[in-house]
Order: structure tokens, then C-alpha cells, then sequence
């Protein structure tokens, strides 16, 4: 009976030891994640300056602002439409924005690509190359007067904050430096129409 009893006990034992957690098993797992954690690179001056791909899709700096970063880029975008491009006479003809916004395009997609996968996060805020080469865009194609760039850079910004359909259903799809590019590509045309609009209004 003595041995019955023993076994009986055994048996109890091993199915409490078997339903507590094992702390010292669980360590590992959470010092993994506070080190994976730790891996992940800050979006910082540093980094930025770790790579010329970082430095672009950064906008330079300007993806840095604490807060709303996608508006910074975008008036950086502005200042250096006015302050460059809009005094350099080639820009003025079709071609050459033609060609600028393509290769500007197209560099942005390697740029924020590399980034985002450095990152960790594919369209990580302080991206903001994708809204400089949009408001670049949409400001080669309205009258060049203050009212109608800031109304350019009010429009662009609703459109890019709000995503409208297609632009969040793109976003979700591409989520690579093509998708980085292209949403804000959208949002200047969507901006585009309804400055096209309001011209045609008021002549």
C-alpha cells in the first residue's frame, strides 16, 4: 500500500511541476525581446548620417522634426522649389521636370527601400523624400503665386494625411520603396485635380 501511496504522490507532483510556468525557461525569451528591441536603429541624426540613402530619404534633416515630420519635408520640398528650382531657368522647360521628377522618383524608391529595411519599418515618418519630389510636382504645374502654392501645399497635405481610396489600399499593397514613392505621387495628382478645378472655376 506504501508503494501505492508513493506513486500516487509522484504522479500529483509531476502534474503540478508540469502546470506551473518554468520562470527560469521564460527568462531567455524575454531577454531576447528586450534585445531585439534594442537592436532596432533610432531614426536619429546618427542613422541618418550612417548612409547617403538614409541622408536623402530623410529629406536632409527635415524627416527629423519631433512632430509632423510629412509636413516639414513637404514645406522643405517648397523652400527648395522657390528657392532653386523655380529661379533655374531649365526648370522651366517641360522636359526637364520631366526628367528631374523621374530620376528624382526613381532615386527615392532605392533610397527609402534601403532605409525602411534598415529601419526595420518600411515607411517609417521621418521618410520624407516621397513628399518632397510630390510637392515638387504639384508646384511645377499650378501658377507660381504664393495663394496658389500655399493652396497647392494645404491640398497635397489633406490628401497625403488622409489617404483616400486608392492611396491607403496602394500603401497596404506596396509595402516597399516603390509603395513609399507612389502613394504621395497620388495624393499630388488627387491635389492637381482639384487645383485644375478651382482654376477652370475662376478662371
Amino acid at each position: 500500500m506504501g508503494g501505492r501511496y508513493n506513486a500516487r504522490m509522484n504522479s500529483d507532483s509531476e502534474e503540478r511541476n508540469a502546470a506551473v510556468p518554468d520562470a527560469g525557461a521564460a527568462a531567455p525569451d524575454a531577454s531576447s525581446a528586450a534585445e531585439a528591441v534594442l537592436a532596432i536603429p533610432r531614426a536619429n541624426a546618427r542613422f541618418m548620417l550612417a548612409h547617403p540613402a538614409h541622408l536623402l530619404a530623410f529629406g536632409f534633416g527635415s524627416g527629423l522634426a519631433p512632430r509632423a515630420p510629412g509636413t516639414f519635408g513637404t514645406l522643405f520640398g517648397w523652400l527648395l522649389f522657390d528657392v532653386w528650382l523655380a529661379r533655374w531657368s531649365a526648370w522651366n522647360q517641360p522636359w526637364v521636370i520631366v526628367v528631374g521628377l523621374v530620376v528624382a522618383f526613381a532615386i527615392g524608391v532605392v533610397a527609402c527601400h534601403r532605409t525602411g529595411a534598415d529601419l526595420g519599418v518600411a515607411d517609417h515618418g521621418a521618410m520624407v523624400w516621397d513628399e518632397i519630389v510630390a510637392i515638387v510636382l504639384v508646384l511645377s504645374l499650378v501658377p507660381r503665386t504664393f495663394w496658389w502654392q500655399l493652396a497647392a501645399f494645404a491640398l497635397f497635405r489633406l490628401f497625403d494625411v488622409t489617404k483616400p481610396p486608392p492611396i491607403r489600399g496602394f500603401e497596404r499593397r506596396h509595402k516597399n520603396g516603390f509603395g513609399v514613392m507612389a502613394d504621395d505621387v497620388i495624393a499630388a495628382f488627387f491635389a492637381l485635380l482639384v487645383l485644375a478645378v478651382a482654376k477652370r472655376v475662376l478662371g
